[in-house]
C-alpha cells in the first residue's frame, strides 16, 4: 500500500526524534544519580561534622555509621512512597509534564541539602530527594513505550540506563574538585542545578507533536482492556494489580535494587575502609566499575533484539538475555575471600566490574517488561509499583548491611549473586509468556470489576 509523502515524511522525523529523546532520558539519568550519590561521595569529609558522630577512638565508627546509614534509609524510604505515587501521576498527567514535576522537585531538593546543619536536616533532605527522584524511571520507561518499537526498548533503556553509570564515572572526579575548592556545600548547589538546566531542554522539545502511536504489541494489550469495559487511556489501579506481569516485575525489582543501591552507596565506603583509598583516589576503581556497567547495560540491552531478529519471541529473547546477566553476577560472591587474603585490590574491582556490569544489563532487560504486559497508559504506574518494591528492598538490605558488612560479609555477598537467579526464577513462574496478555485476563475480561 502506498503511504502518502506527508506520512513518510512525519515516520522519518519521529524515527531520528527518538533517539533525541533516549539522549534526554541518558542526561536525566546522569542526573538523577549524581545527586543521589554526592552524599555517599562526600563520606570522607561528613568526619569532619561533629553532629555526625565521627569518633577516631572508636574502630567500629558505630554512631557516624548509624548516622550514615539513616541517613541513606530515608532516601529509600521517601523514593518507594514516591514511587507509589509517582507513577500514577505520571500516567494521569502524561509524560512531559509528569517528568518536569519530578525533576523541579529533586533539584530543589538537591540544593537544600547545602542549608542543613544535623542528621535530622540531613533526613529531611534526602527524604525529598527521593520523592522527586522517584519519578525518574517511571517517566524514562513510559517515554520509551511511546517512542520504542518493542525489538528496540531494550537498547533504548539501557543507553539511557548508562547514565547511571556515567555518573558513577564523571561524579568522582567532579564533586572532589567542587568539595576541595569551594566545599561540600557547593557540591550539592552543583549538581542540583543541573537539573534546572535539563528541565528547560525539556520543556522545549515538542514532545507530544512528535511520538509515535500504539505498536502492535501495545495494541494486543490493550484488547482484554477494552472487552472489560474500560478505556485504556484511564486504566484502574485495581485492574493493573490483578496482572501478574506487575507482580513479576515488582519481585524482580525487590531482590536485585538492593544490590544496585549496595554498590551505589556502599562502594565508596568499602575501598576507603577495606583498601585505604582517599576522597580523591577512589574516582580509580570507581571508574572501572562503572565503566564497565555502561557497556554492560548498552550490550545486554541489544542482545533482546538481537535474539529477535533470529526469530525468536520476545519472551525467550528477554529471559535469555537476563539469564545471562544472572549468571555473570555470581562470580561476586568471592570479594570478601580476595580482602580477608589480601589478594590485591584490582582482583575486587574485576568482580565488581563484571557484577555491575550484569546488573545493568539485567535492568536494562527487566525494565522493559512492563511494556511487555500492560498498555503504555500503565506503564509507570506498573513501573512505580515494582519500583517502590525494590526501594523497600534497598532499604531493608541497607539497614542489614550497615549492621554486618563488618561482621559478616561473605553472607552478604552471597545474597548479592544469588538473588538474580532466584529472581528469574519466579518471573517465569508468574509470567511465563511476556509480550502477550495474561491468560486469566483474556479469559475473565468481561467479567472484570
Amino acid at each position: 500500500m502506498h503511504r502518502p509523502a506527508s506520512y513518510q515524511e512525519s515516520l522519518s522525523q519521529q524515527n531520528q526524534m527518538r533517539w533525541i529523546v533516549c539522549g534526554l532520558l541518558f542526561l536525566a539519568t546522569t542526573i538523577n544519580y549524581m545527586d543521589r550519590s554526592v552524599f555517599s561521595l562526600i563520606e570522607p569529609k561528613l568526619h569532619e561534622l561533629p553532629f555526625m558522630g565521627w569518633n577516631p577512638a572508636d574502630p567500629a565508627h558505630k554512631v557516624f555509621n548509624d548516622n550514615f546509614g539513616d541517613v541513606l534509609i530515608f532516601f529509600q524510604i521517601a523514593y518507594g512512597v514516591g514511587l507509589l505515587v509517582s507513577g500514577r501521576i505520571i500516567d494521569r498527567l502524561g509524560t512531559k509534564v509528569g517528568y518536569a514535576l519530578a525533576i523541579v522537585i529533586w533539584a530543589l531538593s538537591s540544593m537544600s541539602h547545602a542549608f542543613v546543619g544535623s542528621v535530622a536536616g540531613f533526613c529531611v533532605a534526602r527524604f525529598m530527594l527521593g520523592l522527586g527522584e522517584s519519578g525518574n524511571f517511571p517517566a524514562a520507561l513510559k517515554a520509551t513505550s511511546e517512542w520504542f518499537p518493542q525489538s528496540e526498548r531494550a537498547l533504548a533503556t539501557g543507553i539511557w540506563n548508562s547514565g547511571a553509570n556515567v555518573s558513577a564515572i564523571v561524579a568522582p572526579l567532579l564533586i572532589p574538585y567542587v568539595v576541595a575548592r569551594y566545599g561540600w556545600h557547593a557540591a550539592f548547589i552543583t549538581t542540583g542545578s543541573f537539573g534546572i538546566v535539563w528541565l528547560v531542554l525539556w520543556l522545549l522539545f515538542p514532545y507530544d507533536k512528535l511520538r509515535r502511536g500504539a505498536t502492535a504489541t501495545q495494541q494486543q494489550l490493550q484488547l482484554p482492556v477494552r472487552n472489560a469495559g474500560l478505556q485504556p487511556e484511564r486504566i484502574p489501579l485495581g485492574y493493573i494489580l490483578r496482572e501478574r506481569g506487575t507482580w513479576a516485575f515488582a519481585v524482580g525489582k525487590f531482590l536485585t535494587d538492593p544490590i544496585w543501591w549496595f554498590y551505589l552507596f556502599w562502594l565508596p565506603k568499602y575501598f576507603h575502609e577495606n583498601y585505604g583509598l582517599s576522597l580523591n583516589e577512589l574516582y580509580k576503581p570507581l571508574i572501572v566499575v562503572y565503566l564497565s556497567s555502561s557497556v554492560g547495560s548498552i550490550v545486554a540491552g541489544y542482545l533482546p533484539g538481537r535474539f529477535m531478529r533470529s526469530g525468536m519471541t520476545v519472551n525467550r529473547a528477554r529471559k535469555l538475555a537476563m539469564l545471562i546477566c544472572a549468571c555473570c553476577v555470581l562470580p561476586v560472591a568471592a570479594v570478601p575471600y580476595m580482602a580477608s587474603h589480601h589478594l590485591g585490590m584490582w582482583p575486587t574491582i574485576a568482580l565488581f566490574s563484571l557484577a555491575a556490569a550484569a546488573h545493568q544489563g539485567w535492568s536494562a532487560n527487566l525494565m522493559t517488561t512492563p511494556s511487555d504486559v500492560v498498555p503504555s497508559t500503565a506503564v509507570s504506574t506498573v513501573v512505580g509499583v515494582g519500583g517502590a518494591f525494590g526501594a523497600i528492598g534497598g532499604a531493608l538490605f541497607t539497614a542489614v548491611v550497615k549492621k554486618n558488612i563488618s561482621t559478616h560479609p561473605l553472607v552478604l555477598f552471597l545474597f548479592a549473586a544469588c538473588a538474580y537467579v532466584l529472581s528469574l526464577l519466579i518471573i517465569q513462574a508468574l509470567v511465563p509468556r511476556l509480550g502477550q496478555p495474561s491468560p486469566e485476563f483474556e479469559a475473565d475480561a468481561d467479567v472484570l470489576p
